[in-house]
């Protein structure tokens, strides 16, 4: 089956290469892919900015239909629309796991990075990542589910924005998207920045019922500050924004050193806190809001391309263009 794998260590190295069929070991499941979302991460791996192990299929934002079931696996998942968390195995022993805190493990190996992921027209998975999708949702919009559990994970667990907080989210990117819709579920009158460039970005937050402003142009003394660009400059900006006490959550990730003027921490006591990845829990928290229609995925895809695109969907990407773009492999066969 083609599949886009990132091959050898170092910059680049990534290509669209046929590699074996998958089955389902004991507790598994395989996905046939009808979505594959295309991650920050996955430019970062490419730019081996994020650790990887090659030769590995890339891609960790998957929805599909259940295929395979392996030994001990409930049948009744055969045929499922689901999608899946994307931790492939953890140790089950240190503190964090221990503590309910895989994201955290030591030895976790996740898809995309570590173990084949979902930029293939099929993927393993253990069964206890899966989860069903409501019959309405999109099967690509579908793959957002992920990206939004990794912002249930900044953003509620515990929850940092309290009804009628004034909450400033700098990049309007799908994370950021993300981001402002639970900010504004928990009850945030919530801003999104951009940069003149992003306007097509912020024209989709605007058809959400978001505030928009471009960079610079923000109010002052927020409550919270969400930095989701993942630049120095947005995480400059929302230092600068924050209000006395206030908080600052780092969800966007640089993927490089920065130099951002940190003494704005001390100078106004905020309180600093990031996330990485999603936890069970804060999958649950997704896929509620998901059913309860309080957050919506669909606006968020701006293209459903092959597989054979990604080099231009990559460079695309670097330079800001659309917002979600999801790869269905079914398009290169």
């Amino acid at each position: 089956m083609k599949a886009l794998v990132k091959l050898a260590p170092g910059p680049g190295n990534v290509g669209l290469v046929e590699r074996e069929p998958v089955r389902p070991g004991p507790g598994e499941v395989v996905i046939e892919v009808r979505g594959a979302g295309v991650c920050g991460t996955d430019l970062h791996i490419e730019a081996d900015e994020f650790r990887n192990v090659p030769p590995v299929t890339m891609g960790h934002e998957v929805s599909g239909a259940v295929a395979e079931v392996g030994d001990g696996v409930d049948p009744g998942w055969l045929g499922a629309r689901v999608v899946a968390e994307t931790y492939f195995s953890t140790c089950g022993r240190c503190e964090w796991c221990l503590d309910g805190r895989v994201n955290l493990c030591p030895e976790r190996r996740s898809i995309g990075s570590v173990v084949d992921g979902a930029f293939a027209p099929r993927v393993v998975v253990p069964a206890r990542n899966l989860h069903r999708i409501p019959d309405w949702l999109d099967e690509h919009a579908a793959a957002l589910a992920e990206p939004l559990a990794c912002v249930c994970h900044c953003l509620l667990d515990p929850p940092v924005v309290a009804p009628a907080d004034g909450v400033l989210v700098t990049g309007p990117g799908p994370v950021g998207l993300l981001a402002a819709q639970v900010a504004r579920a928990a009850g945030g009158h919530v801003c999104v920045s951009g940069l003149a460039s992003d306007e097509a970005r912020l024209s989709v937050a605007r058809e959400l019922g978001l505030e928009t402003v471009l960079a610079g142009e923000h109010s002052e003394d927020q409550d919270v500050v969400i930095e989701c660009s993942g630049s120095a400059g947005g995480a400059t900006a929302c230092l600068e924004a924050a209000r006395r006490g206030g908080r600052y959550v780092q969800i966007g990730v640089f993927g490089k050193p920065v130099t951002v003027p940190l003494d704005r921490v001390f100078e106004k006591e905020l309180v600093v806190t990031s996330g990485f990845a999603s936890t069970p829990r804060s999958w649950r928290r997704a896929m509620s809001l998901i059913e309860g229609r309080v957050v919506e995925l669909e606006p968020l895809v701006s293209e459903v391309v092959a597989l054979a695109e990604w080099e231009r969907v990559f460079a695309d990407l670097r330079q800001g263009s659309g917002i979600k773009v999801v790869f269905d492999p079914r398009r290169d066969i």
